[in-house]
């Protein structure tokens, strides 16, 4: 009789083990042998709803309660049919073949084992054919072997550039040196982003095997993972993972009974964006200040410690395995011509489903969004996406068909980056969002380099002054000059990208500028010094709640009858258009 495996995930902490007890009560009641829970903490949703999903028939239910969960369990294992009640039809594809489930938009290759594993459990990974590549590779591949199939797969930098992975791999292999290094980038730092975190925390050894292949491929015997400290369970998964790998021999000396040996440590950062850059990152393992280096030399041939060294993000590290076990060809199947296999996304924002997905390359921004992510949560239209957080561009609604893909993107003046995708509505105004992304990349700037340093506050200072009603003409024509400016010269990626916001926002929404400058108007409402909170007479019925919570006394009205709002002293703090149950407030320019 064949094994199955319920998955449940519950949100909220006060109720974490309600559910789970209840399916496992009812499991070991009816003696149900074949089946195992397991509490799962990522099933790839924010949902507030408790999802469980069924393994391997791939059956997800959702929307029910611990009381429910008995009557579920007994249907589906007992009466061999699903609950029809609680079938939660936002299903993942079922991965037992290479085909994509045509009843889905997403397809898993680097979230192949999140939700679907016990990620403290080695032998749940290798149920799923975990350490089945880095097996073949020492039985059965060349480190020459390896590349080719790398290069087969097409497999480019997930981390945001877009590099070549075989190339990366194969300049490393071909230096000559007494040691080399494999490093995984896990310094993820991008607002809203978390597609490292959910990969490491739900399934720490594919990370594992895929620096141990790059490392026999190679010829390097040591590998540094580098986290940011605010990834603690990350890191206590990532800890357990490499524990439990060198009990079964398949980290450390002699590996499978080889003469390959290849160790993995931990090295935690301090939370400075910079350090995602690789040189900075370098730097920091190196116990130094966490700054970029000019290259060349390129990491690959002259990195850790002056050593050939390659390094990789959590999901290119996650992409090798199936990469060996399925082929190069198989992979390359997937996406398009020249951005090969899928890309996970952290789709965040104003959107009714938001949460992490997995899609093959190309696929387009409207499927995305409104497909998978069911359009914006307000039931309002969409007016821009950001893609490639404070790195990357925003995108105009007319644009939302375009596909998603390394240099589609790139031609309408955005970027793939790690991976964050950030729905904006009506209600967003473009130069607030633009000025939060400006304040982050201030914020982040190491502050070596002069054009960054210098150039990224200029910026902020202008879009500052504009949003709060003191802007001018020239000031559209200076951020264009100083953003290309920074462009130009900046030292890093960090620097080079951070006028990205700010030049898409102008190409596509100069308009929303202009009415800053010159009509002094924020039509979102989200300026504060261009906004004006005023009372619709035919909604007010004089309840008084808005007076209540008026922090200054600005709001007057005799009681069951329309009040006023005395424009000199309103803070425009926004209390009574949050408080008004009757659409009495109106918040404009």
């Amino acid at each position: 009789m064949k094994k199955q495996y319920i998955f449940v995930w519950e949100p909220g902490d006060k109720k974490k083990t309600a559910l789970y007890n209840s399916v496992l009560k009812t499991v070991n009641e009816n003696k149900l042998s074949n089946v195992e829970v397991y509490a799962s903490r990522f099933l790839g949703f924010t949902k507030d709803t408790p999802l469980m999903r069924i393994v391997p028939d791939n059956v997800m239910y959702g929307n029910f309660t611990a009381d429910d969960a008995p009557g579920i369990v007994m249907k589906h294992f007992v009466d061999k049919k699903p609950d029809e009640r609680f079938l939660f039809s936002y299903a993942f594809d079922n991965l037992t073949t290479e085909e994509k489930d045509p009843h889905s938009k997403q397809f898993r290759v680097v979230l192949r084992n999140s939700g679907y594993i016990d990620p403290t459990n080695i032998d749940d990974f290798i149920r799923r054919d975990g350490y089945a590549a880095l097996k073949k590779t020492l039985a059965t591949l060349t480190p020459d072997a390896v590349i080719d199939e790398m290069k087969k797969s097409g497999l480019r930098g997930r981390g945001g550039a877009g590099f070549p992975t075989y190339l990366k791999w194969k300049f490393s292999k071909d230096a000559a040196a007494d040691q080399k290094y494999i490093i995984c980038n896990a310094d993820e730092g991008d607002p809203g982003a978390y597609m490292d975190r959910s990969v490491l925390e739900g399934d720490p050894h594919a990370i594992l095997e895929g620096m141990a292949i790059a490392g026999y491929t190679v010829g390097a015997n040591q590998g540094f993972i580098y986290i940011r400290a605010e990834y603690p369970l990350a890191i206590e998964r990532l800890e357990h993972a490499i524990t439990r790998a060198k009990e079964k021999g398949l980290l450390g000396a002699n590996i499978l009974g080889t003469n390959f040996n290849f160790d993995i440590e931990l090295r935690l950062g301090a939370g400075a964006f910079v350090c995602g850059e690789e040189t900075a990152l370098i730097a920091s393992i190196e116990g130094k200040r966490g700054m970029p280096q000019p290259r060349p030399p390129f990491p690959a041939t002259a990195g850790l410690w002056g050593k050939p060294t390659v390094i990789n993000n959590v999901e290119t590290w996650a992409s090798v395995a199936p990469i060996i076990v399925k082929g190069g060809t198989w992979f390359a199947r997937i996406g398009t011509e020249k951005s090969k296999g899928t890309k996970v996304f952290a789709l965040t924002g104003k959107i009714k489903n938001p949460g992490l997905i997995e899609v093959p390359m190309g696929t387009s921004l409207s499927e995305i969004v409104n497909d998978i992510g069911g359009g914006t949560k307000s039931g309002k239209k969409i007016k821009a996406v950001q893609t490639g957080g404070p790195s990357g561009g925003v995108i105009p609604a007319e644009h939302l068909d375009i596909k998603v893909d390394y240099e589609t993107l790139q031609t309408i003046g955005s970027i793939m980056g790690s991976g964050g995708m950030i729905v904006m509505d009506e209600d967003d105004c473009i130069l607030d969002v633009v000025k939060f992304y400006l304040q982050f990349s201030v914020d982040e700037s190491c502050g070596k380099c002069a054009p960054c340093r210098i150039g990224g506050k200029q910026l902020l200072s202008i879009l500052t002054r504009i949003t709060e009603g003191n802007g001018q003409e020239k000031d559209i024509a200076d951020l264009k000059k100083i953003a290309n400016a920074m462009i130009k010269a900046s030292l890093c990626g960090l620097g080079q990208t951070t006028p990205n916001p700010v030049l898409s926002t102008l190409k596509y929404f100069e308009q929303e500028y202009l009415d800053h400058i010159h009509a002094h108007t924020c039509k979102a409402g989200k300026c504060k010094n261009l906004t004006r909170f005023t009372i619709v007479d035919a909604n007010c019925i004089g309840c008084g709640a808005c007076v209540i919570k008026c922090p200054t006394n600005a709001i007057s009205g005799e009681r069951k009858k329309p009040h006023v709002i005395d424009q000199l002293r309103c803070t425009k703090c926004g209390a009574c258009y949050d408080v008004c149950k009757f659409n009495a407030v109106a918040k404009g320019a």
